[in-house]
C-alpha cells in the first residue's frame, strides 16, 4: 500500500504517474522495435536489446545525494542495476555536471580518478560521456550510462517473480543511506552528540557492508534458476519490494522479525524519525526463487561471505502487500517513492 503524499516533490515520480507517461510517450516506439526485449516498465531498472548471440543490457541512473566519492557511487549503483538481470557490466559512460562557485582543478580529479579505479576493479571500460561546469548547481551530479552483456538463457527479469516463490534479503538494509548521512551530515551527526568513531563506522558503510551487490547476484544466478532479482535503492526495501510486485503483478508477504537492520543505521533512524524500511540502500538484494532451492541459496550466499535472510514470499495479487509484524499481526506494507533521507536533506 502506498503511503499518502503530496502530487509532485522530490524523489522517485510516483508509479501510477510514470505509468501514464510511459503509455502516453514511450511504448509505441517500443512496440515498433522488435528487438527491444525489455524496455520502460515500472521496476525493471535495465532495458534489453536482441543481439542475436545474446543480449545487451543498458541502464542509466544518476547520483544525485552523494558528493563524497561521487565516481566509486556513480559506477555501483550503475551496475547493480545491470547484475539484477544477470548481465555482466562492461561498458561505462558518464556525464559530469559542476557546480559554477564549488569546482576546481582537485575536484576534477577527484571524480575522475573515482570512476577510473572503480570501473578498472570491476574489469568495466570507460568508453566516453561530457563534462561541463553549470550555473544553479549546489554540488556535483554524475549521471552514469552502462552496458553490460548477458546469455539469452541467464536473463532474470523483476518482473519474473512467482506466486510461492520465496524472498531472500542479502546485508540487510539501510546501507546506503548510513553512508550519505555520514559522509554529507556530519557536522549534524556531531552536533546530535554523536561520537567521530561511530560517524566513520557509518561512513564506512559505502564499503562494508557496501554498496555493490555485485557478488551477491553473481553466487546467486551462477548457481540457481533465479526467477527475480531487484537492487533496494529510493524508496527502500517496501518500495523494492512492491516494484517486484508491481512488475510481477503479485502481492508479498513479508515476515518483519527476519529483516536485518545493522546497529548503526536503527541508531540513525531512531535520531531522526527515518523509517528504516524506506531509506535507500543499494547493496540490498532482493531475490525472488522457487521455494525448493531458497534455503540452499541462503546457504550458497553465505557460504560466499555474503549474510542473507529469507524474509517473506510472494502471493496472490489480491493479497496485497502485506507485512507480519513481531506481534504476529499482519499489516499492510506501506511504501513511498519518495526516500526517507529527504527528511534531513
Amino acid at each position: 500500500m502506498r503511503k499518502g503524499s503530496n502530487s509532485l516533490g522530490l524523489g522517485k515520480l510516483k508509479h501510477d504517474y510514470l505509468s501514464k507517461i510511459l503509455k502516453k510517450h514511450v511504448s509505441d516506439l517500443e512496440i515498433n522495435d522488435e528487438r527491444i526485449i525489455l524496455g520502460s516498465k515500472i521496476g525493471e531498472d535495465a532495458a534489453v536489446i536482441d543481439m542475436k548471440d545474446h543480449y545487451l543490457v543498458a541502464k542509466t541512473d544518476p547520483i544525485t545525494f552523494a558528493t563524497d566519492e561521487i565516481g566509486y557511487y556513480s559506477v555501483h549503483v550503475n551496475v547493480n542495476d545491470i547484475v539484477c538481470t544477470g548481465a555482466i557490466p562492461k561498458w561505462f559512460l558518464t556525464t559530469i555536471l559542476l557546480p559554477a562557485k564549488k569546482t576546481n582543478e582537485n575536484l576534477i580529479e577527484k571524480i575522475f580518478k573515482d570512476l577510473h579505479d572503480t570501473c578498472k576493479s570491476l574489469n568495466i571500460s570507460m568508453i566516453g560521456g561530457h563534462t561541463e561546469v553549470t550555473s544553479n548547481l549546489d554540488r556535483p551530479i554524475v549521471v552514469g550510462s552502462l552496458l553490460g552483456e548477458v546469455e539469452k538463457d541467464k536473463l532474470v527479469k523483476t518482473s519474473g517473480a512467482k506466486v510461492n516463490d520465496v524472498l531472500i534479503l542479502t546485508k540487510g538494509i539501510f546501507i546506503e543511506g548510513t553512508s550519505i548521512i555520514a559522509r554529507e551530515k556530519e557536522e549534524l551527526l556531531l552536533s546530535k552528540g554523536l561520537d567521530q568513531k561511530f560517524i566513520n563506522k557509518c561512513k564506512q558503510f559505502l564499503h562494508d557492508p557496501g554498496i555493490s551487490i555485485y557478488k551477491d547476484a553473481l553466487i546467486a544466478n551462477a548457481n540457481f534458476k533465479i526467477n527475480s532479482m531487484h537492487d533496494i535503492t529510493e524508496g527502500g526495501l517496501a518500495t523494492g519490494i512492491a516494484e517486484i510486485a508491481i512488475a510481477s503483478d503479485l502481492g508479498a508477504l513479508i515476515y518483519e522479525d527476519c529483516i536485518k537492520i545493522l546497529p548503526e543505521p536503527a541508531k540513525l533512524s531512531r535520531i531522526f524519525n527515518l523509517n528504516p524500511y524506506g531509506t535507500i540502500s543499494s547493496g540490498s538484494l532482493l531475490i525472488s526463487i522457487n521455494e525448493k532451492e531458497a534455503t540452499k541459496l541462503v546457504d550458497t550466499l553465505r557460504n560466499g561471505g555474503i549474510d542473507a535472510e529469507i524474509i517473506g514470499k510472494m502471493v496472490e495479487k489480491n493479497e496485497g502487500l502485506k507485512i507480519l509484524t513481531e506481534n504476529d499481526k499482519t499489516q499492510p506494507l506501506l511504501f513511498s517513492e519518495v526516500d526517507e533521507i529527504l527528511k534531513i536533506f
